[in-house]
């Protein structure tokens, strides 16, 4: 079996909290060792290994304790308590221009990294041109990186991090200042490192980067590593959390019918009897909601829209995609069902249930309703739950897109009447597997037809 390139053991890191200088000058100098500290413990007890020539993401909120784990694997920090241990050449871009002097030009402090890293001095000069040309900098390589932008930073510290052939490359959250172009030429680089077998440790806000480029990843929340795991299932805990700020909260606001099996048929929906087995799809086709229950799921957009009169409401809907259920991250052409409940205040004739799908910035991709879509749909009585149902292919590109439900009533007068309209109620992450760009996935097949001449 292969050595881990990193182990992890019982890692804690703890902080000296002063109120001021004053006190810290009391507590070094009294006889009798009295604290006028408080401690804080950014980590405890982390354990964990990373195979050899794996991607692994670390994801987390800010102040989880993700840089300084980061800087403990690295050397720049010692830990508390607990150990780690390094297999291979280690790189780490840990944070924007560390370990930069800010007087030297970008070719001396390229030097010194490569010195730091292990290099010899016939080692830096062979590779010292590959660097100044990927970093893009061109004659201001020869100016002190104090005049440097944030960007040029980047990339001149990115560029010398990885020319040093390390088996370990970390990178800590210094791409989010890059421009989106050398983003992609840096994940290109990620990519290159992978076929030859090299070991990446990224951290990131980006969840779609975690999802696209990491096999495994690790969830961390005040400083303790609290789920680790496939790169997808991660990143659905992670949303979850932050989505999540009193998990106590989200207490199950539902009841279960009372033996009775009502007969849904609108819109494809297959009554709760159908379900033999208790799947979380069956559970909620057989439940009968207690108010507004949308904010426990996962995918819940806390910034909704919401308007209408309010004589049908929806109080809950469920996502299931392949296996999945609840999800909030999917892949790009996999099969959505989208399962919603209203409950009907009073009797409507003709009640139309739609759906809208935008992107990150507002822009509407698709919509349509079961009106337009001519399905077949009879009128709700007074105090029933309409379960309907909608179901369509995800071949939308990678990205961020908000689904908005709604319910309308139309009346005698073919005037149609918002009763309850939802406005981005829910969050899909998708993920991208095969390579296209623009807004959506067309499938299309390309080949050679003829060649003339």
């Amino acid at each position: 079996m292969d050595t881990p390139a990193v182990i992890v053991d019982q890692v804690s890191k703890k902080y000296k909290i002063f109120s001021s200088n004053r006190f810290r000058f009391l507590e070094f100098f009294h006889p009798f060792n009295k604290k006028y500290h408080q401690e804080f413990w950014a980590l405890r007890d982390i354990s964990f290994q990373i195979p050899s020539g794996q991607t692994y993401g670390l994801i987390g909120r800010n102040g989880s304790g993700k840089s300084t784990l980061l800087q403990i694997i690295a050397g720049v920090l010692q830990p508390t308590g607990g150990s780690v241990a390094i297999h291979g050449r280690i790189s780490a871009l840990l944070e924007l221009g560390a370990g930069f002097n800010p007087n030297f030009t970008g070719r001396d402090n390229v030097i010194l990294s490569g010195v730091i890293s292990g290099l010899s001095k016939e080692e830096i000069e062979e590779k010292l041109p590959s660097i100044i040309e990927f970093s893009e900098l061109g004659e201001f390589v020869e100016q002190p990186v104090r005049t440097y932008s944030s960007g040029m930073y980047v990339r001149l510290a990115f560029s010398a991090a990885i020319h040093v052939d390390p088996d370990i490359l970390i990178v800590d959250e210094a791409l989010a200042v890059g421009d989106v172009r050398f983003q992609r030429k840096c994940f290109r680089k990620f990519e290159q490192f992978r076929k030859e077998g090299k070991t990446i440790f990224l951290v990131t806000h980006d969840t779609n980067a975690i999802v696209r480029h990491c096999d495994s990843a690790i969830l961390m929340e005040e400083g303790k590593m609290i789920n680790m795991g496939s790169a997808k299932d991660i990143v659905n805990h992670y949303v979850e959390l932050v989505n999540t700020p009193d998990p106590s909260a989200l207490a199950s606001s539902t009841q279960k019918s009372e033996g009775k099996t009502e007969e849904f048929s609108h819109i494809g929906y297959e009554p709760a009897s159908a379900e033999s087995e208790s799947t979380p799809l069956a559970i909620f086709l057989s439940e009968k909601p207690v108010g507004d229950c949308c904010p426990q799921r996962k995918s819940y957009n806390h910034h909704e829209h919401r308007y209408g009169t309010k004589k049908a409401e929806i109080l809950d809907y469920y996502l299931t995609c392949q296996d999945e259920f609840d999800p909030v991250v999917i892949t790009s052409n996999e099969p959505l069902d989208i399962y919603a409940k209203v409950f009907f205040h009073e009797t409507v004739d003709f009640p139309i249930y739609g759906l809208t799908v935008k992107r990150l910035d507002g822009v509407e991709i698709y919509g349509s309703n079961s009106w337009f879509e001519e399905a077949s749909v009879k009128p709700a009585q007074t105090g029933t739950v309409v379960i309907f149902k909608m179901s369509l292919p995800m071949n939308l590109v990678q990205g961020d897109y908000f689904f908005s439900l709604g319910i309308a009533e139309k009346q005698e007068n073919l005037e149609i009447v918002a009763l309850d309209r939802r406005y981005d109620l829910f969050h899909l992450k998708i993920h991208q597997t095969g390579r296209v760009f623009g807004i959506v996935d067309l499938d299309a097949d390309f080949f050679e037809y003829r060649t003339l001449g």
